[in-house]
This record gives structure tokens, C-alpha cells and sequence, in this order.
């Protein structure tokens, strides 16, 4: 249903899952894991797996937490795209990637929640994709200290307003991993 036309295939997008961003973030290694299973199905059923990895003062190019998760592994032949804001698709390459594929339709996992991922999600659906977050697939730390909410809350909110996102042409919701059938529509 997406808005963009000739845009047909679906991509799985992986954000931020690197060393310095999941170190502390909750729930991790089942995260972690849904992740894993869902870019081995992705692979098994010809869907791109896109790679975000994000760069900043207190995560510097090339530097250890800079790294992807030892527990994933990008192949070679996938696309990865360097951001340095909270929207994958400001100031970098997404759209050229996904238009060379065809792409209109985003399965969105990765880190953290109440940032780069809600980021781009919204950044997804403005420019016109279908985009479903993976419910079970998406982390953040704690940043209670500051005034948020635990994080268990963060990504269930974030969850339920996702589901109900609503727009012409284009749709939007969650999915647990469980759910995920790359070889239909991925919509809620």
C-alpha cells in the first residue's frame, strides 16, 4: 500500500544494534536474539537486510562500541548505512538503497527505542514507506535517571502508538517476530 511508486519489495532494517548502544539496554540478549532469527528469515527468503550504524562524539567510527553486536553478522553484500542522527534517513544514503530495491516496505528493528528508532520510523512513514515495528525487536537503556520512563514502558508505549499509526496510503503497526512472514505483506 505503500505511497511510492514501483516500490513493491519489503526490507528488513536493522538499527544501531552496535556494542556501545545495547551494551546496558534492557532485555538485550532477547533482543538480541529476535533480531538474529529475523535477519536469518529475512536472508532465507530473499528480503535486503539493510544495517544502520551510527556515529557521534561518544561513539566514534571504527572504535569498539562503534561496532555491530558480536551476536549479528552483516554479510558483505548488505547494504550499511552511516547515520549520525536520530532519522536513518537524514543526511545519508537509505533512500537511494531502498529505491535500487525497490523497496516500500520497512520491517524496523534495533536500538534504542525512544530514539533512533522512533526517529526513523516517523522519518519512514512521512516519505511515504509502509513501516511495522517489530514489537519484540527493539530496545532501549534505562534513562529513568533523567525523567523517562523504565524502559520496559518506553517500548510498550511506543508499541501501542505504533499500532495505531495511521495515514493515506500507507500503513503502519507492530508485529511480534514470531509473526514476521517476509514471503506476504508485512503490515498489522
Amino acid at each position: 500500500m505503500t505511497t511510492l511508486t514501483d516500490r513493491p519489495h519489503t526490507a528488513l532494517l536493522v538499527i544501531d544494534v552496535q556494542n556501545g548502544v545495547v551494551r546496558d539496554a534492557h532485555d538485550r540478549d532477547r533482543v538480541l536474539a529476535n533480531i538474529a532469527a529475523l535477519v536469518d528469515r529475512a536472508r532465507t527468503a530473499g528480503v535486503p537486510v539493510v544495517w544502520v550504524q551510527h556515529h557521534a562524539d561518544d561513539l566514534p567510527a571504527g572504535s569498539e562500541p562503534w561496532q555491530i553486536v558480536p551476536e549479528l553478522t552483516r554479510r558483505d553484500d548488505e547494504p550499511l548505512v552511516h547515520k549520525a542522527y536520530g532519522d536513518s534517513f537524514e543526511d545519508t544514503d537509505l533512500e537511494q538503497v531502498l529505491a535500487a530495491g525497490g523497496v516500500g516496505r520497512l520491517v524496523v528493528t534495533g536500538a534504542q527505542t525512544d530514539a533512533c528508532v522512533r526517529c526513523t520510523l516517523h522519518g519512514a512513514f512521512t516519505r511515504g514507506y509502509d513501516a511495522t515495528l517489530v514489537a519484540d525487536a527493539h530496545t532501549t537503556e534505562d534513562l529513568s535517571a533523567y525523567g523517562a520512563p523504565p524502559p520496559a514502558q518506553v517500548i510498550a508505549h511506543t508499541n501501542l502508538y505504533w499500532g495505531f499509526q495511521s495515514a493515506p496510503g500507507r500503513t503502519a503497526g507492530t508485529v511480534d517476530t514470531a509473526d514476521v512472514d517476509f514471503a506476504t505483506t508485512v503490515t498489522a
